[in-house]
């Protein structure tokens, strides 16, 4: 069996601002990566942004990380991005914040079966037949939802933030619990989950970041079933606009409490063939 790629889509939230997800796919492999919004400026790894940084340095990671299965495939890319920030880091790390760091999800076919590995919210949604499945879990943003909506919503980007929004999440990036890849192989793997579900040829999947999976969870446009229906009616794009045209229509954050008006959203529509 091997994946067979239908339709891709990647939009940067702000038009101002560089999209930090990535995504990519082999014949057995698929992943995306959503780089976790900068909470200070660029230095730690020269002018470029630690965001944009980890998700390049992840995505061409597992484009040569390829292992019988996915968890060996996963410690693979966390050895190579470790061992590329240990060598482009421009200074020591001076704050936990500032340490970059992602969500991520991976789906690779072994045999009969489906396995996946992510950290934090970037969901994967396969369909077999008219069965929608959460391979990865049912996603909840909820918990943002309500620290946006009590520390006041901020629009924009971090620099607009206000000061007791970006301390708040600051500290909540540098908590050691904090879920998501980065650029530590040992702590990326510690907080790693792993799945595998049986697959047959014809079954799809929906490979998403949060801006995009935005349409179940914030937004509560469909349900799971609903947006993969939708995905073959509409196609990747159409959707993207409905969130766009979401988001424009409550600028102020107000309804859909969050912490950027738009964020990036990121989908690759896959099929399984053989």
């Amino acid at each position: 069996m091997y994946f067979e790629t239908i339709q891709t889509i990647s939009l940067n939230g702000n038009p101002d601002k560089p999209n930090d997800d990535r995504c990519g796919s082999t014949s057995r492999l698929a992943w995306i990566i959503d780089g976790a919004t900068d909470m200070g400026p660029p230095g730690l790894l020269g002018s470029q942004g630690g965001a944009a940084w980890l998700s390049t340095a992840a995505s061409n990671a597992f484009t040569t990380s390829l292992s019988s299965d996915v968890r060996g495939t996963c410690h693979r890319a966390f050895k190579a991005i470790e061992r590329k920030f240990n060598q482009e880091r421009t200074r020591d790390v001076q704050a936990a914040w500032e340490i970059p760091k992602a969500a991520f999800c991976v789906a690779q076919l072994t045999n009969q079966e489906l396995s996946v590995a992510w950290a934090a919210d970037s969901p994967i949604l396969l369909m077999s037949g008219d069965q929608a499945l959460w391979c990865t879990g049912e996603p909840d943003t909820s918990a943002e939802a309500a620290d946006a909506l009590a520390l006041g919503t901020g629009v924009g980007a971090v620099a607009e933030f206000s000061a007791p929004v970006l301390n708040d999440r600051r500290a909540h990036r540098a908590r050691k619990d904090h879920v998501a890849l980065s650029t530590n192989a040992r702590a990326s793997a510690s907080v790693t989950s792993y799945g595998i579900h049986p697959v047959s040829v014809g079954d799809e999947l929906l490979l998403m970041s949060d801006g995009f999976a935005s349409l179940v969870t914030d937004y509560e446009r469909y349900s799971a079933t609903e947006l993969f229906g939708s995905v073959r009616s509409k196609g990747l794009a159409v959707l993207a606009q409905e969130i766009r045209d979401i988001e424009q229509k409550d600028a102020t954050c107000l309804r859909f409490p969050r912490f950027k008006v738009s964020d990036d959203a990121t989908a690759m529509w896959l099929k399984v063939g053989s």
